[in-house]
């Protein structure tokens, strides 16, 4: 049941809660945006939430149909210290598995508002029938 509602941490310390072997099954994808997938008749949108970032941070390859975003981070000294920080930016990549009938020619992708989108165009499969004579 825990898995199909959002848990949250009770608001008392407990040490169990502090320890990284406990601490990774809560947040399942703790370094990466969330990313939402739409299909329609002529392709595929893939919406990634990247606030706060530029175009030019990001790197889309394309490599034996995996679709791979990532983002790195240039190491910089920290300006400010904070007392709690509990916001930031931190590097990502993230991968998808793109089916054969998406034109890997014609992938095009914008950033708008905080929103990574990659438009995946469909092409058509062809079902060629080859004849194979006996011998």
């Amino acid at each position: 049941m825990a898995t199909l509602v959002q848990y949250n941490r009770p608001a008392f310390f407990s040490p169990l809660h502090t320890r990284p072997v406990v601490n990774r099954f809560y947040n399942t994808r703790p370094n990466g945006p969330a990313a939402n997938v739409q299909e329609t008749e002529t392709g595929f949108s893939l919406a990634l939430a990247t606030p706060g970032l530029k175009r030019e941070d990001f790197t889309v390859r394309l490599e034996n149909a995996m679709l791979t975003i990532s983002y790195q981070p240039e190491a910089t000294e920290p300006k400010e210290t904070f007392t709690r920080q509990e916001f930031g930016v931190n590097p990502f990549e993230r991968s998808f598995q793109l089916p054969k009938n998406v034109d890997a020619n014609a992938i095009m992708a914008t950033y708008t508002d905080g929103i990574l989108t990659v438009q995946l165009p469909k092409v058509a499969v062809k079902n060629e029938v080859k004849s194979i004579s006996i011998s």
